[in-house]
């Protein structure tokens, strides 16, 4: 038996003592006698915070998603608020989302806060991760918990933790909490509820979230009655919130694809819940094709995600990127703050594997621009970080949107209505959401970009993604299609050095396994392992110029040819 196999197996032992239930003892027991390598991949580490929180599969053992891992987290938590908030009566709002045990789980981690001499607000039903971030400060709670897995498969689920400002947590309450956590055995997590502590929870705040929802995503566009919508929630939380906030904000046209309106961990009707892919948003565009609808949304299991699909020059229905909705919705929003009169302490944000186009959205507008590692967290953050300075909005390319600052994550409830006032005002003036993209290229330049993710699962793909990580590095790109790196971008060293003239810049934001490569005419190559899913990610941005709407498809053509080449290139593809 090798050392990690051995150590799994005395770490999976200490997992059967009477402190542990009969049905997890049993399967560990099981485990070791029939499944050694299972056993092996459950315990041979513990799950780890990533750039989403805790996600990991359901299942027994240190390295999976179960009441154990969860209630130490959860009494290692309170453990630090109790420090912190001493001589304050401390709250937790906790939400959670429609995967299998969501509910069972959100159960355990109220419990857990209340055995610690803490007052739970728990929603009554699933909610979505936007409301469970506006709840934290709209009821005054010093931290709150989302049971979520995001888009990731059928078996996983999820824990992330969000602070007093209605943000994830960052430095230095992560590393601190993770202390708390790491200073525990399982044997200290207290499980016995106090249940005059836990306050169900539902359409109070309901009803001040769809408010706040509107009053910021809504912009009195012109043409509703003529727009049409179809929404899919793909069988999670939006379902909640969305449609609501739609009809609140004048849309009447609203098609809910209703085999995928009811919540269901096991998502049936599609390969995988996640926006991203075409797939998911199969039904709905073919049942926006069959009847004329403008636009289709998507939402992914916790409604932080929206992927839109819009008609093409074709009058096609065509799925968009995170960057191409990005820059159309902050396009918007900057014209809708200029009318009312820029101050000059706005902001824009995105993060670094994001389209640059963003820049110079901010820099024609004269604003202020920031960025960010992965994660909304870190935009959450700025918010935190620059109380003087005003957030109109930001996103980043995995399809998620911000709109204002009064929900401090992505928040796909108020993005689906921003994008439907876009499309229903472009529509009236008598062009199209696509169109309206076209125009941004032509006046701002056009920039394409590709995400490439590669998939390595288990203990040896963790492994693997580090050697193809490292090969990266230790392999420098010299030229990219026959334009010459200028640089590189080190965030694991902190330092951004020009590979022509010498010169290193330092890079001032935290550390990070990311490595940026930019060349002559602009074209950026970024390698970072996902924080949240077993997968390492590439992503390619290029640019031109665009002189005339007219020309775009020969334009877009050449750059998808260009990324293709990239991608032979760089044995991608």
């Amino acid at each position: 038996m090798n050392h990690t196999a051995n150590s799994a197996l005395k770490t999976a032992q200490t997992w059967l003592t009477d402190f542990f239930d009969a049905n997890t003892k049993k399967e560990i027991e099981d485990l070791i006698l029939h499944n050694p390598e299972e056993l092996k991949e459950r315990f041979y580490k513990d799950l780890e915070f990533g750039t989403g929180g805790m996600r990991g599969i359901m299942g027994v053992g240190t390295n999976r998603i179960n009441k154990y891992t969860l209630g130490k987290n959860t009494q290692g938590l309170s453990n630090y608020l109790k420090e912190v908030y001493s001589d304050t009566t401390i709250k937790a709002v906790i939400a959670y989302d429609c995967r299998h045990n969501s509910d069972t789980l959100a159960k355990i981690v109220a419990d857990v806060f209340s055995a610690n001499g803490i007052k739970v607000f728990l929603f009554s039903e699933l909610r979505t991760t936007p409301e469970l971030s506006f709840a934290v400060k709209y009821l005054g709670c010093q931290a709150g918990i989302v049971l979520t897995a995001s888009h990731n498969p059928p078996e996983y689920n999820g824990y992330k933790v969000y602070w007093a400002d209605g943000g994830q947590i960052v430095p230095p309450q992560d590393e601190k909490i993770v202390a708390e956590i790491n200073k525990l055995s399982f044997e200290e997590i207290k499980f016995n509820a106090n249940d005059a502590l836990i306050e169900l929870i539902d359409k109070e705040v309901d009803e001040a979230f769809f408010e706040e929802s509107v009053k910021n995503g809504s912009f009195n566009a012109d043409g509703k009655d003529d727009f049409k919508i179809v929404f899919t929630s793909i069988h999670g939380t939006s379902i909640t919130a969305i449609p609501e906030v739609l009809k609140r904000a004048g849309y009447k046209n609203v098609t809910v694809i209703e085999e995928q309106a009811i919540p269901d961990g096991n998502f049936p009707t599609v390969i995988s819940p996640n926006p991203e892919e075409p797939e998911a948003l199969a039904i709905a565009i073919k049942k926006a094709e069959e009847i004329g609808a403008d636009m289709v949304v998507g939402t992914d299991p916790d409604s932080d995600r929206l992927g839109i699909a819009v008609r093409n020059l074709e009058g096609k229905m065509e799925l968009l990127n995170g960057n191409q909705t990005m820059v159309l919705m902050t396009k918007f929003l900057l014209d809708q703050q200029k009318a009312k009169g820029l101050i000059g302490n706005e902001f824009i944000a995105t993060t670094i594997v994001s389209t640059p186009m963003v820049e110079k959205l901010a820099n024609a507008y004269g604003i202020n621009y920031k960025t960010s590692l992965t994660g909304f967290k870190w935009i959450g953050k700025m918010i935190k970080d620059f109380p003087e300075e005003h957030f109109v909005g930001g996103g980043e390319e995995s399809f998620g949107y911000m709109v204002g600052d009064f929900v401090r994550d992505k928040d796909a409830v108020t993005a689906t209505l921003l994008a439907c006032e876009i499309g229903s005002q472009a529509k009236a003036n008598g062009s199209s959401f696509y169109q309206d993209l076209i125009d941004c290229y032509v006046d701002y330049g056009f920039y394409k970009e590709k995400l490439i993710s590669i998939t390595k699962k288990g203990m040896s793909g963790a492994d693997e993604i580090k050697e193809m990580l490292i090969e990266f590095k230790e392999n420098p790109v010299a030229s990219v299609q026959g334009s010459k790196v200028v640089w590189v971008e080190d965030y694991n060293t902190s330092i951004a050095k020009n590979v022509v003239t010498g010169e290193e810049k330092e890079i001032v934001i935290p550390k990070s396994n990311v490595l940026i490569y930019i060349t002559e005419d602009g074209t950026r190559i970024a390698a970072r392992p996902s924080g949240t899913e077993p997968k390492v990610k590439f992503y390619i941005s290029t640019n031109t110029t665009l002189e005339k709407a007219a020309d775009f498809k020969l334009v877009d053509a050449a750059l998808d040819s260009k990324i293709d080449g990239i991608l032979k290139e760089l044995k991608l593809n």
